[in-house]
């Protein structure tokens, strides 16, 4: 499957599981290495490097970034074989988190 054709589907994916986010294409001429896509919903932040296949070619500083990324939100290399298991991860980091309540006395 081409990288194009994967990252249509991806991001159609990502539309359909965080209604109105917005996903922005970065420029790795302007920093290279920085993964590709930023996904941004409500407060929350990730950013997906999308390949092909697991054995793709990576360029110098993807896996930095994306460790280094992953530690202040989300980041993450995407491919067939690790979908499931990344967009499950994804979903876990970009959801609201339920706020602690404090009973009140009546």
């Amino acid at each position: 499957m081409l990288e194009s054709v994967y990252q249509s589907r991806v991001l159609d994916k990502l539309r359909d599981m965080f209604p109105g986010c917005v996903i922005i294409r970065n420029d790795s001429a302007y920093l290279q290495g920085i993964p590709d896509w930023t996904i941004l919903y409500g407060r929350y932040w990730a950013m997906l490097e999308i390949k092909a296949s697991r054995k793709a070619r990576r360029q110098p500083n993807q896996s930095w970034y994306v460790e280094k990324l992953g530690e202040m939100s989300f980041a993450a290399f995407i491919f067939p074989d690790n979908e499931e298991e990344v967009l499950d991860a994804l979903e876990q980091a970009l959801r609201p988190r339920r706020r602690t309540r404090v009973p009140q006395r009546v």
